[in-house]
């Protein structure tokens, strides 16, 4: 109810003048310096350039051909080069200047680190083609490999993390962040960017799956929608939760984990394994095991030579 005397404009002016009062409390989401901090839409303006110069037959708008590809790769690399250069500095800067920065870097860190990215596209290119191969063979649905990579919101999830990964590698502060939850966004896959990825990984569905920072994932590994790799609930010691440590899942080669399976801590799923729908474990399982649930108990055995 308006108080007496006042104005909706009066009342309109006390609440923003309290709204700004509330900046004054030194709370850590008081921060002001916005203007310093990574843009957002422009780590994923990069992130939209560097997917067509990664499946570039896929995304032009024009025909190509061996004449024109060189140039048709630079109309995106070049901005790619531009935005994630300033992005990053702008990153580093504000770290520095926020005091949490743990190695200080030259000027020309920012350049360095994009350029062994963009060195790195053919090997990426490579390992992305066997994730897309592996979606293809591995989903009796696909019709076609311009289905997957157009429709699977896999590879969306995959791609961007191969590419955040590297610049986690690197330690760049926030834009592998950034990344990760864009493509979460997207896809609802949510895949740390610290999450150490082998060949041929497919999602299959892929609603719900999160993968943490630490986990460790081998070849040809296969996960079904709402897999959670994830970690226990952190112990703290003298107030600080334990960080810079396996937390997560490993898995070896060959394994398969079905839909709504959950696997916590730094446990190992041994090589050509396979964890049933709706499993929870805490423990490791040695290769070649089938784990089920059934009327709330967990079954493990070796699989059959």
């Amino acid at each position: 109810m308006m108080a007496k005397g006042l104005t909706r404009y009066d009342e309109l002016e006390a609440a923003i003048d309290r709204a700004a009062g509330s900046y004054d409390l030194n709370r850590e989401i008081d921060n002001l310096e916005s203007a310093a901090l990574p843009s957002r839409r422009a780590v994923i303006e990069a992130l939209n350039h560097l997917q067509p110069a990664i499946y570039l037959g896929f995304y032009s708008t024009r025909p190509l051909r061996r004449g024109n590809l060189r140039y048709a790769i630079s109309e995106h690399l070049y901005p790619a080069y531009e935005i994630l250069v300033e992005q990053i500095s702008r990153a580093v800067q504000y770290e520095q200047e926020c005091c949490r920065a743990t190695v200080v870097h030259d000027a020309g860190w920012p350049e360095d680190v994009v350029m062994r990215l963009f060195d790195k596209l053919p090997e990426l290119r490579a390992i992305l083609n066997d994730d897309v191969v592996a979606a293809f063979e591995g989903d009796p649905a696909a019709q076609s490999v311009e289905e997957v990579i157009f429709s699977y919101p896999a590879i969306q999830a995959i791609t961007t993390h191969r590419i955040a990964h590297e610049l986690y590698r690197e330690q760049v502060p926030m834009i592998p962040r950034i990344l990760s939850e864009h493509a979460h966004g997207k896809t609802g896959i949510d895949i740390h960017p610290g999450a150490q990825i082998g060949r041929s990984f497919f999602i299959d569905h892929g609603t719900g799956v999160v993968v943490g920072e630490t986990s460790v994932i081998g070849d040809n590994v296969k996960l079904y929608q709402g897999v959670t790799l994830g970690a226990l609930s952190p112990r703290r010691q003298e107030g600080a939760l334990f960080r810079n440590r396996k937390r997560h899942p490993t898995l070896e080669n060959n394994v398969t984990i079905y839909s709504g399976a959950t696997i916590l801590g730094d446990t190992v799923i041994g090589e050509g394994s396979v964890i049933g729908g709706n499993v929870w474990l805490v423990e490791s399982v040695p290769p070649h095991s089938r784990v089920s649930y059934n009327a709330h108990v967990t079954h493990s055995h070796a699989a059959d030579a």
